[in-house]
């Protein structure tokens, strides 16, 4: 485990998880981080070990799990198999589904809706329309693992539309490790953190755990009490203060959590 920022001590933070008299909260991305990048992303199921090692923490029964993904809420259930589920967040912080099962999605405006539709009307037009996925709150352009002639067929002319009509349409577009994502503005996985320690309370034990730049929003969010944690095979900048190399790594931090859970 390497640690990033001066003053970041893992071995202390296992400590106050183990001794917090409440529920400590374990967030964590999915793509890139519990589960490795494939070009057909309906085959991103998470590393070995990792379903095991998150089983083995609900059985303790402690700590408050949460997936925050930039995926729709309803991809998570059928590639993460993880019994019970955990609370998700999906969309960058616009869906919700709680561990019972209820689900809640923020409303768009006319607008915002309306420049989606002409965003993807747009894509359809440039040719990338299979390449492109649609979210409750967003369309994301995928070229990863793709042929580069077939992706410069359709993806200069695409950010180009996508550029104009979020201009026009009061959205954001965002660059992604292996795609651009056009995106109605308000809410991202900072919002998620933020809405979940506005509910626990600031003092609350928090890891949140990403690998790409959709996730330093949720870094943000988690501030000096809490640890931002980096997980990818290389490292980049970030504001996180911890990085992991996945899985050895990623496996180790669970076991330790679940340890410091057991300590209780």
């Amino acid at each position: 485990m390497q640690i990033l920022r001066t003053g970041r001590d893992l071995e202390t933070f296992f400590r106050s998880v183990a001794r917090h008299s409440g529920q400590p909260l374990l967030l964590l991305d999915y793509d890139g981080t519990l589960a490795p990048f494939q070009k057909d992303r309906d085959k991103a199921v998470p590393y070995p070990g990792v379903v095991d090692a998150l089983t083995a923490l609900q059985e303790v029964g402690r700590t408050r799990l949460v997936i925050v993904s930039g995926r729709s809420v309803q991809d998570i259930p059928r590639l993460l198999h993880l019994n019970p589920l955990p609370e998700i967040w999906g969309s960058h912080g616009w869906e919700r589904q709680l561990s019972d099962g209820k689900y809640s999605i923020a409303g768009l405006s006319p607008e915002a809706r309306q420049g989606l539709e002409a965003a993807y009307a747009a894509v359809q037009e440039t040719g990338g329309a299979d390449h492109c996925e649609r979210k409750p709150a967003s369309l994301a352009l995928h070229w990863r693992g793709l042929n580069p002639a077939l992706v410069e067929s359709y993806k200069p002319a695409t950010i180009d539309r996508w550029t104009a009509i979020s201009l026009e349409y009061g959205l954001e577009l965002h660059s992604f490790d292996g795609g651009v994502e056009l995106r109605v503005p308000g809410r991202d996985k900072g919002f998620a953190v933020r809405s979940l320690l506005a509910e626990m309370g600031a003092e609350t034990p928090t890891a949140y755990l990403g690998d790409d730049a959709t996730d330093e929003d949720a870094f943000a969010a988690v501030g000096s009490a809490g640890l931002g944690v980096l997980v990818r095979p290389e490292y980049r900048a970030t504001r996180a203060d911890v990085w992991l190399r996945p899985p050895e790594e990623l496996l180790s931090f669970l076991h330790s959590w679940r340890v410091a859970d057991e300590l209780r």
